[in-house]
């Protein structure tokens, strides 16, 4: 059993949801629009082409900073330390009174960023544990997920 307190930042937010957008078919057909205008500019020496794909190209992570601000800002899930319990029947995450399991056979997906370990608990809603506050524990983390999830589930490296 590993046991573990977190308390989510806006960083940390933004990173999963980075993540999770750019992964989305809607990020990549977003992401290659935009840098198509960017080449159409280039070939046509048209400036405006090169102005819509950048407004393209900067309008998600700009508003996903912007929106990972103000959630931690207003939610008050946020305010407070996050306690999770690693074990062999799955995550635990707990805040006060509250109290939510996640069994391993029923998370989605696992994957890392360079700055946080995300299990999904289903194809949009996630657990975040950021790297710098897991320490020495992280280790310990990543070889249960792995003993846990299906690897077809699991893209940490």
């Amino acid at each position: 059993m590993i046991e573990l307190d977190v308390k989510i930042e806006a960083k940390d937010l933004y990173d999963y949801m980075l993540r999770h957008s750019y992964n989305s078919p809607a990020g990549i057909i977003g992401n290659c629009f935009g840098a198509l205008m960017i080449v159409f500019a280039a070939m046509t020496g048209q400036w405006l082409y090169l102005v819509f794909g950048l407004i393209i190209l900067l309008y998600l992570p700009c508003t996903l900073a912007i929106r990972s601000k103000q959630q931690v800002l207003s939610n008050p899930s946020f305010q407070q330390p996050l306690h999770y319990v690693v074990d062999h029947d799955g995550i635990t995450i707990s805040q006060g009174e509250d109290s939510v399991q996640y069994l391993w056979e029923d998370l989605y997906k696992a994957v890392s960023t360079g700055r946080s370990i995300i299990v999904y608990t289903s194809k949009i809603n996630a657990t975040i544990f950021p790297k710098k506050q897991m320490g020495d524990k992280g280790k310990l983390v990543i070889e249960m997920i792995y003993v846990h999830l299906p690897s077809k589930k699991v893209n940490i490296r």
